[in-house]
């Protein structure tokens, strides 16, 4: 979710991203795309569909606050609409409630949740809705999901609520988008090409796959081992985008026949430790979990200002858990101790 004033800061532009089954998008859709046009007409924001021959895809809506909500209205009261079509044709008694899912960048969900969960249980309260936060991220992404259900009203109530909530606590550090998977085979990476298994042959796929194994394992945010690197934290890395982070996170996670297994040395200053670790250990738990390597923090030395993180992997899965160290402790220090040496 962005945002953004506009000139004389009065409107607020949006960006909201759902996440929808095949059968609720081909009810957003309608006939020869007539739903979704009346949506766009009538609300007055875009509502973009993401591509693609997936089971679940990314529903889009971007616009002023106003015409996001009127776009969430029309939404809630059409999927209500599809409720109340089905009941009809089963013996259902009770009505079930209207449900949809927000993406939302895990850096916010904190702020959505609240201390001891006082911001969440508040606006349940409030709107009538029921809210819940997914407890894990997306796959290959910094998002999780948010489940909000209930009636169109409710639901609408609670969508304005996590909007202001949103606004006020923008994102920390890169996000990486969740991007749903096709409905295809898997693919397999050895020796640098790409193939993808068809019966019980492997099939050599697209030369676009391919590249993106290259670029996964050719270009790392930082130079070869021994050498000294600042970790930059105003500048742009290489990798300093979700796009390409994408990239290599889709490789990591990829099979590699034969994984050149190797280690990296990182010494980190131990003001910004605290920020990689996370509290009770989730961050790392991300960032191993993300990008596929194993990640081991040395013990604090006496007299020492630093520590010394090891990690172990394939070349891909090392570059991305850089990255994701990076943009972890990415904030600049005022001091100019935001450095750390690979």
């Amino acid at each position: 979710m962005e945002s953004k004033v506009s000139e004389g800061g009065l409107n607020v532009t949006l960006t909201i991203r759902l996440l929808m089954h095949g059968k609720e998008v081909g009810s957003i859709i309608g006939k020869k795309g007539e739903t979704v046009k009346k949506m766009r007409e009538e609300s007055g924001a875009r509502i973009n569909i993401s591509e693609g021959n997936c089971p679940e895809r990314i529903v889009t809506i971007t616009g002023p606050t106003d015409a996001i909500f009127k776009a969430f209205a029309m939404i809630a009261y059409k999927f209500e609409e599809d409720i109340t079509n089905s009941m009809s044709n089963s013996t259902a008694t009770s009505k079930p409630p209207v449900t949809l899912r927000l993406v939302v960048p895990a850096s916010q969900c904190g702020s959505l949740i609240g201390k001891g969960g006082s911001k969440i249980k508040e606006i349940r309260e409030s709107t009538g809705a029921q809210v819940q936060v997914a407890g894990d991220m997306l796959p290959n992404s910094t998002e999780r999901a948010v489940t909000i259900s209930g009636t169109p009203d409710a639901i609408i109530q609670c969508v304005k609520q996590i909007c202001v909530v949103m606004l006020e606590s923008p994102p920390k550090g890169a996000t990486i988008p969740y991007r749903p998977k096709p409905a295809s085979t898997p693919v397999i990476f050895a020796g640098g090409q790409a193939y993808t298994i068809q019966g019980q042959y492997a099939i050599p796929h697209p030369d676009q796959l391919t590249k993106l194994h290259q670029l996964a394992m050719q270009q790392t945010p930082f130079t070869p081992l021994g050498q000294t690197t600042p970790a930059f934290p105003g500048e742009k890395l290489p990798l300093h985008s979700s796009e390409e982070a994408q990239n290599l996170m889709g490789q990591s996670s990829g099979l590699d026949a034969n994984p050149p297994a190797s280690t990296h040395e990182l010494t980190i200053p131990n003001d910004l430790i605290g920020c990689i670790i996370g509290r009770q250990g989730t961050k790392i738990n991300e960032i191993r979990q993300m990008s596929g390597a194993q990640i081991k923090i040395a013990n604090a030395t006496e007299g020492s200002s630093e520590r010394q993180i090891t990690i172990t992997g394939t070349p891909a899965n090392i570059s991305l858990a850089q990255y994701l160290i990076n943009a972890s402790s990415a904030d600049p220090d005022p001091h100019g101790r935001n450095t750390f040496t690979a």
